[in-house]
């Protein structure tokens, strides 16, 4: 799982390095870019958690072959429209976003180049997203990581020969990167479906609409609050790149192409947060729940763990890392500051994913989402917005160091609160005391 979430996260640091061999203003674009569409691509995250936690509860009280089928293809249908309709709004909307973000006019051009085929390719993100969480439903997360490969592969495979025009074909630069996500979004969703198909995973069912109303309710029970928190983070890092934008362009550039390196360096964190879900799904449908805490509690150690070696890699490498992707040396400057001390709280926001991860599982979707929402809209943005005005860049950067450690003592507290954490302790349990049950 780790190394097919590290490949789709290699497709956003390889837009930055090819993008940013253009100039300043294509990576000031990506900064610009990125957050944005990865809230959005929260609603694919949303449905895929909402799909497996319906399935992989149902895989746990043993329900037929024939009904997780049906589930499965309903989940995929109410994904299809709903990422239709997603793609139309942004399609619609995107100038104004980016308007109220603070892109200048020149960056602006570039988004604008972009977006539209962006666009077009998001429901078939949301199409494999949800097909990969029938196969991880079902214990195989193996096929779900290679069809994620095989996405990035192709994307980043494209990603050269269309931004600079090599092999005889056209120059498109930003345009190109777009375009190479669309296709190997199109190539990896045909194969997924077909692998599903062929496996009985999918497939048609007598009465296919037979519940689907009840299947639509299930998932977006879980999906709908999952989707909105994981838009949370994306959502106020945007916020918060509007703070950088104060600062300058450059800080921008910086700013975005350290939270590339960021993006890569949690990838195993992801991919736990990833892996918790239908361990605690099934186990909490089977009622083993002294399985699933046992689970949780092993996933946060490993955050602490994981954490500390990110902290030192990061604090050794942050210059040399911040170079390769950075298209300027003041660019690299403002990165490398983000990379050497944000790192040292990676491990908080391990605890924050893999908790939420956890209380999806559990349906407790809405605890999740407060999680999310106190740690960006209660200590981040307001902390980066605060810290921008009065210190500059080191105070954006200070808010993310105490939003990150905060947050994972939220994180502990809400999951001893709904059930998932066996862990004794007054800095837990006197704050879950004041919590409702």
């Amino acid at each position: 799982m780790s190394f097919g979430i590290f490949a789709v996260l290699s497709v956003g640091l390889a837009d930055a390095v090819f993008l940013g061999q253009i100039g300043g203003t294509a990576l000031a674009a990506v900064g610009f870019i990125y957050p944005v569409t990865t809230a959005i691509t929260s609603l694919s995250i949303g449905l895929s958690a909402g799909a497996n936690a319906a399935l992989s509860q149902g895989v746990g009280r043993g329900d037929s072959d024939e009904d997780t089928r049906r589930l499965g293809l309903h989940g995929i249908g109410l994904g299809l429209g709903l990422s239709l309709l997603a793609a139309g709004l942004v399609s619609l909307c995107y100038p104004w976003i980016f308007y109220a973000l603070g892109a200048g006019e020149e960056v602006s051009g570039k988004i604008a180049e972009y977006m539209p085929f962006w666009a077009l390719s998001f429901p078939f993100l949301v199409t494999m997203m949800i097909t990969n969480a029938v196969f991880r439903a079902h214990g195989d997360s193996i096929t779900s990581a290679w069809i994620m490969v095989l996405a990035a592969v192709v994307n980043v495979g494209l990603n050269p020969l269309l931004i600079f025009g090599l092999w005889g074909l056209p120059e498109l630069g930003v345009l190109g990167a777009a375009i190479a996500t669309l296709i190997g979004r199109i190539i990896a969703v045909a194969l997924a479906l077909w692998i599903a198909w062929r496996r009985g995973l999918l497939g048609w069912c007598g009465k296919l609409l037979d519940g689907a109303v009840a299947s639509a309710r299930n998932i977006l029970n879980v999906g709908l609050p999952a989707a909105f928190s994981n838009a949370i983070n994306p959502a106020g890092m945007a916020l918060v790149t509007a703070a950088v934008a104060t600062i300058g362009e450059t800080a921008v550039a910086g700013f975005g192409a350290a939270t590339r390196v960021q993006s890569m360096a949690i990838v195993p964190l992801l991919a736990l947060s990833a892996g918790i879900g239908p361990v605690v799904g099934q186990n909490w449908g089977a009622d083993a729940k002294d399985r699933a805490q046992k689970g949780v509690g092993h996933t946060f150690w490993f955050c602490l763990g994981y954490g500390a070696l990110v902290a030192v890699v990061l604090g050794l490498f942050a210059t040399p890392l911040a170079n390769l992707i950075a298209a300027s040396a003041e660019d690299a400057s403002y990165a490398a500051t983000y990379l050497r001390y944000v790192g040292l709280s990676l491990f908080g926001y391990g605890i924050v994913i893999t908790a939420n991860a956890a209380m999806n599982a559990r349906d407790k979707a809405l605890w999740s989402m407060s999680l999310s929402l106190g740690r960006i809209f209660v200590l981040y943005l307001p902390l980066a917005w605060i810290g921008a005005l009065t210190f500059g860049y080191p105070g954006i950067v200070g808010a993310a160091v105490v939003a990150n450690v905060l947050g994972s003592w939220g994180g502990l507290v809400a999951t001893r609160a709904t059930g998932l954490l066996a862990l004794e302790s007054w800095l837990v349990d006197v704050p879950r005391r004041a919590l409702p049950g």
